[in-house]
């Protein structure tokens, strides 16, 4: 869609509007934490993106990598920058060509900045000479496919001698067909104000909307160098406040803030604009405070559980998925790329033929883009990595206590850009519990729901005036050994559960049902509409998700290889999983049990507990031997017996729950017989108060 469009619904509504702009990143990391970034971002519904074209060294290629993913990924609008510096005419009509394939219909059309090395601007051979050509140049070859903004300088371009030959330019590029304009960042909101409307006056007048552009006060030597010794005008309120503060850079940033929400207010309350542009420098915070500070961020109620998207093609009809891919949403749009349809009821996904793009055809991959970050993201608390079945459980329990950023089966972390985690905020500490059971992996999970307001802030979506609902739904691995135990529980106790397992094989543990039908896990009824089901689970979509699950176990074990006698661990326990381990999904179809489906894991619950109760008891006998080998030894000394303790108990059972317990003992043990300056530093623990209990018992 059509920024301008969506600026001018905003005015129609009187709703005012904000949008940020992202330059795109030189490396693979990068890239990763931009889209963290703007993923965490766009969850304060911004009208729209903008990326840079190609800045400070990056690649064009990184910079519609960016506006692809935004736009298909993220379902948010975006703009993307296109410069006639350095930039000839048959790579111009690449990057339009390319910026139509991935979805994108708006380009902020620019002059650019003089080339690398050189004090004035001169165009390219086979180029364009200015903004205004560029502007021409994309209506000539693509209509009114575009929609096209344009810059401007509320304090005039450095290489104009005055306002109206300033605006003279301006107004050739609007003639010339741009719809919209995004202006350069100023800091004297009244001045900005009187330009405004010079520029309506100005001839026979523009008439298209101008969006002013704000930057977040960062730093203080960032804001000198880049607004002072520019030559901006700034209010002396403000050149004062940050006088008395530049030594502080806390202090800078939050003085920063109360600078932008004033900005803000002022801007929004003086009718002339309809909306705000952050210059955001890809960071977050600052941008973030300054438009809860202004009121511009109410609740924003999801159209879908899913992000939906602003696509000029067939994927605008798309109105249901498998949830399988609820924390891969990437890959999933990846691997349904070609379909000509998208199923709308549950029904229709048995009659489809769509086929999912083969893991070949599009590639699987974990997130981060080299083996050595993978295991620095990957380890355990102590930062070891993992080289047994309980390390895993180590590191699936981190991720949903929200330590961990990600894992291979989910690009985001659980309750992204969801203050207090939202929604995950309710199970998390049963998950966290069941993980720590020792033969489950949970990779996806969502809350039952039963007749909650769609405009509840954490769980609400679709139109005003409805109810949604979910099924409770819990995805993981699970030991071969655990899963005849967990399915004849299901059968004998749990005649409301559904459930689909297979292992990396295909040997399948099914139901005893001729044919299963896909199952709507999520619902809405709202007024004067069909029920929506947007959320599914489908048989099909099942096993080819199951390639891809099992696929992810692979490329981590890939991050290990080298003959490290530590990697060939890693590397066996993850193959070890991939093998045998089923990929099970279950749903409780009575969406009335508050308690979801974590009644099934009761019983492991309850052995896991008893289990540790033991463990503490026999550690409290051999605490009476310790105290009395550790009297009157040295702090070193009693390192190489907590050492001793915690190898030794690792040796035997392969876990380090009791040794951490034991390790903590002797440690008390140690200091109540005296030993010099014994510290807490000496445990590393997970959780030093269960340790603390077990010890007491």
């Amino acid at each position: 869609m059509k920024i301008v469009d969506r600026i001018h619904q905003r005015q129609e509504e009187g709703r005012p509007f904000f949008s940020f702009e992202y330059f795109s990143p030189k490396t693979a990391q990068g890239m990763i934490n931009l889209n963290d970034r703007i993923e965490r971002m766009c969850h304060l519904s911004p009208e729209f993106v903008d990326i840079t074209w190609g800045a400070g060294g990056s690649r064009p290629a990184a910079t519609l990598e960016v506006v692809s993913n935004v736009q298909k990924v993220l379902g948010v609008e975006t703009c993307m920058h296109l410069i006639c510096t350095d930039n000839p005419i048959k790579n111009i009509d690449k990057a339009l060509k390319e910026a139509r394939a991935c979805g994108n219909q708006n380009i902020l059309a620019l002059r650019g900045d003089a080339p690398s090395g050189q004090k004035s601007w001169t165009p390219c051979k086979d180029g364009l000479p200015s903004a205004t050509a560029l502007v021409r140049h994309i209506r000539a070859t693509h209509g009114d496919y575009f929609g096209i903004g344009v810059a401007a300088y509320p304090e005039l371009h450095p290489e104009s001698p005055t306002l109206e030959h300033d605006l003279y330019y301006l107004k050739q590029k609007i003639d010339a067909g741009a719809d919209f304009i995004v202006t350069q960042l100023f800091f004297d909101v009244p001045k900005f104000l009187d330009w405004v409307r010079e520029v309506r006056r100005y001839g026979v007048g523009i008439e298209v909307p101008i969006v002013p552009g704000l930057m977040p006060i960062q730093t203080y030597a960032g804001f000198k160098k880049n607004v002072v010794d520019a030559g901006l005008s700034v209010p002396q309120w403000i050149l004062d406040g940050l006088e008395a503060v530049k030594e502080d850079e806390v202090a800078v940033r939050q003085f920063g803030v109360e600078v932008g929400v004033k900005m803000v207010r002022e801007l929004v309350e003086s009718g002339l604009v309809a909306g705000v542009h952050f210059y955001t420098f890809n960071l977050e915070k600052s941008t973030r405070l300054i438009l809860e500070g202004a009121g511009l961020v109410p609740f924003i109620r999801k159209d879908k559980p899913w992000r939906t998207h602003f696509l000029p093609h067939r994927r605008r009809q798309e109105h249901q998925r498998p949830i399988f891919w609820a924390n891969r949403p990437k890959s999933y749009i990846s691997r349904t790329e070609t379909w000509h349809q998208f199923p709308s009821t549950a029904n229709q996904w048995q009659r489809s033929v769509n086929k999912y793009g083969s893991l070949e055809g599009y590639g699987v991959g974990i997130k981060y883009p080299t083996a050595a970050e993978a295991r620095l993201h990957w380890s355990n608390n102590d930062g070891r990595q993992p080289r047994r079945v309980g390390d895993l459980s180590e590191v699936f329990q981190r991720y949903w206590r929200g330590e961990l950023q990600t894992l291979p089966w989910c690009d985001h972390p659980c309750g992204a850009g969801v203050e207090s985690g939202g929604e995950w905020e309710s199970y998390r500490d049963r998950l966290v519990e069941l993980n720590g059971v020792g033969c489950y992996l949970a990779i996806n999970a969502q809350p039952v729901v039963n007749g909650v307001k769609s405009d509840d802030k954490v769980l609400g979506w679709g139109p005003s005036g409805g109810y949604v609902y979910q099924k409770a739904f819990l995805e993981f691995f699970v030991s071969p050994d655990q899963l005849p135990i967990l399915i004849d529980r299901l059968k004998t106790q749990y005649p409301t559960y559904t459930y689909n397992a297979i292992n990396h094989s295909d040997d399948e543990e099914e139901e005893e049902e001729e044919e299963e039908e896909p199952n709507t896990v999520t619902w809405g009824v709202f007024p004067n509409h069909e029920i929506v089901q947007p959320t599914i689970v489908e048989r099909s979509s099942f096993l080819a998700w199951k390639d891809e699950a099992f696929a992810l176990w692979d490329q981590w074990a890939q991050c290990f290889e080298g003959g490290e006698t530590e990697s060939d661990l890693t590397r066996k326990v993850l193959d070890e999983v991939r093998g045998t381990w089923y990929l099970m999904n279950i749903v409780n179809n009575d969406y009335h049990e508050p308690t979801g489906v974590f009644d099934l894991f009761e019983e492991d619950f309850v052995r896991v507990k008893e289990v540790r109760e033991a463990d503490a008891k026999v550690v409290a006998v051999e605490a009476s031997d310790v105290s009395q080998v550790l009297e009157a030894k040295e702090v070193t000394e009693v390192e190489e017996e907590v050492e001793k303790a915690t190898r030794r108990q690792e040796e035997k059972d392969g876990s380090n729950v009791f040794s951490n317990a034991l390790a903590a003992v002797v440690v008390a043990a140690a200091a109540a017989a005296g030993g010099r300056g014994v510290c807490q530093e000496l445990v590393v623990v997970e959780n030093i108060a269960v340790a603390e209990a077990n010890c007491s018992a």
